[in-house]
């Protein structure tokens, strides 16, 4: 036989207040852990290219994306850096006033601005990559090389099931 709406309504109070007595501790929280080493990590790598090249973390993201490509649309950074629209042009306008970074409207939608490194941006994207290849490389350097692969592989997992 089927249970009454009052047994199933007991149970689910029940089980919420079993979950309010349960409690939190911040510092052994997943979520919270891994938002405070993501932080960390973004301030280590933050002297690479705050201190020695006086670009703030959403101009180095973007001077980044732009590293690897000869354009790309504004509204395509965003997705690929986890910046809004305004970070991005922001970010944008920062390295264009500095010459790192030129704009123009898109031929079909004049709308869309298209995003490229000047040849100063792109020797500053060289000059730069090296910098922060050897400070991944040393923040990496307390792990193993499986635990690289673990890390790694995990971190996948994490994104893929989010996605």
């Amino acid at each position: 036989m089927g249970r009454s709406g009052t047994a199933r309504g007991r149970e689910a109070t029940e089980r919420m207040t079993a979950q309010e007595g349960s409690q939190l501790d911040l510092q052994e929280y997943f979520p919270y852990r891994l938002a405070r080493l993501a932080e960390q990590v973004s301030l280590a790598v933050a002297e690479v290219y705050s201190e020695r090249f006086a670009l703030t973390r959403q101009e180095w993201r973007v001077l980044a994306i732009l590293g690897l490509q000869t354009e790309i649309a504004t509204k395509e950074i965003g997705p690929l850096t986890t910046l809004d629209k305004m970070q991005v042009s922001r970010a944008v306008q920062g390295l264009q006033s500095r010459g790192i970074a030129s704009r123009k409207h898109h031929p079909d939608d004049r709308r869309e601005l298209i995003v490229a490194l000047t040849p100063a941006g792109r020797a500053l994207y060289r000059k730069i990559v090296p910098f922060a290849l050897a400070r991944e490389k040393e923040l990496l350097g307390v792990l193993t090389a499986e635990e690289v692969e673990v890390l790694d592989r995990a971190m996948h997992k994490l994104s893929a099931a989010l996605s």
